[in-house]
């Protein structure tokens, strides 16, 4: 797991410790995720939308692409389709992601680095493995979430936001233990770089063997965190959580999360996303790749997918197919 990273963490701003005041969030669940293929035949992990959590607003959908190590010409992507209505985060861990899209956006999402694409009023766009890892194989691990638009901004402009790695927030808890890395949204006072439409807090946090991540949380904002790899503990009951697990959190002012003393995972860490946001609490209507608020509105999106109005694939894209297709 190849995320960004510092020498030496002891440098880094720390996060405030809650006060005692503060209400730790209670765990309400824990949220096993389920396998399904996706795009061309990749395999993801997907805590929800599932049977256990169908709704976690503004969240649409959280995707685990890999850990994967890819044979040659294994390596699979999602093609050219139409987005309507919400915001894809795609977040890279290990190895890399090429994404073109209709509006001129795009580019390569390497380790550690985030893609935010707005999708708003419509747009078509791809997202596959380069060539060389197409070719040559290697380990591929991504993070694919979908986060909804209110009803007044479904049919915003799109754009792209192309976040490297080193732009990221770096902080550590207030104790050194952990390194939290802020993608979106204000934790404990410090900003992440991604420019929201909704409301909310994203973070990657990495913590050491028998350490724990205590960290204030937004009080209007759910509360969730999932577990990439390694094993721990949620809330100050202590409930316990395993990688491809998710903890929702109930209403408080602060979230705990702690590792086992003993981690059986490649970087010796837990490794766990920390998510969350003000909910919209708008009707969601769901067909594939439009989210909607009504029926009508995605019968809609679906004629004007079809009629070219969420734009077009560039020529340079329609000949041609890529290595190991």
């Amino acid at each position: 797991m190849a995320a960004i990273t510092v020498p030496d963490i002891m440098v880094l701003p720390r996060l405030p410790r809650p006060t005692e005041q503060m209400r730790t969030r209670p765990p309400r669940g824990i949220i096993t995720a389920h396998k399904q293929q996706e795009g061309a035949g990749f395999e993801v992990r997907r805590p929800f939308p599932s049977m256990d959590l169908q709704s976690a607003d503004p969240f649409i959908l959280l995707d685990q692409m890999g850990p994967v190590a890819y044979e040659p010409y294994e390596a699979k992507g999602a093609p050219w389709h139409p987005h309507r209505g919400f915001e894809t985060v795609t977040y890279m861990l290990d190895g890399t992601m090429v994404h073109h899209d209709s509006n001129g956006g795009g580019g390569t999402i390497s380790e550690g680095d985030t893609q935010w694409m707005t999708a708003g009023s419509g747009i078509l766009h791809d997202e596959l493995p380069p060539e060389e890892l197409v070719i040559s194989g290697g380990w591929f691990h991504g993070i694919q979430l979908w986060v909804n638009l209110p009803r007044a901004l479904k049919m915003a402009t799109p754009r792209y936001q192309d976040l490297r790695g080193t732009e990221l927030t770096l902080v550590s808890s207030h104790d050194g233990g952990a390194l939290v890395r802020i993608i979106a949204g204000d934790i404990g006072g410090f900003e992440g770089p991604g420019s929201t439409h909704t409301p909310i807090a994203y973070a990657h946090a990495s913590i050491s063997p028998g350490g724990q991540l205590e960290t204030p949380w937004p009080q209007q904002f759910t509360a969730m965190a999932y577990v990439l790899s390694g094993s721990g503990t949620v809330g100050a009951d202590r409930r316990p959580i395993a990688e491809g697990q998710l903890a929702v959190f109930g209403p408080g002012d602060a979230i705990t999360v702690s590792a086992d003393a003993r981690q059986h995972n490649p970087t010796g860490e837990l490794e766990v996303l920390l998510l969350g946001g003000r909910q919209i609490n708008e009707p969601v209507v769901q067909y594939g790749p439009f989210v909607m608020n009504t029926r009508a509105e995605i019968i809609q999106a679906v004629e004007d997918f079809q009629a070219g109005r969420m734009g077009n694939i560039p020529a340079e894209h329609v000949a041609g197919k890529r290595l190991g297709e």
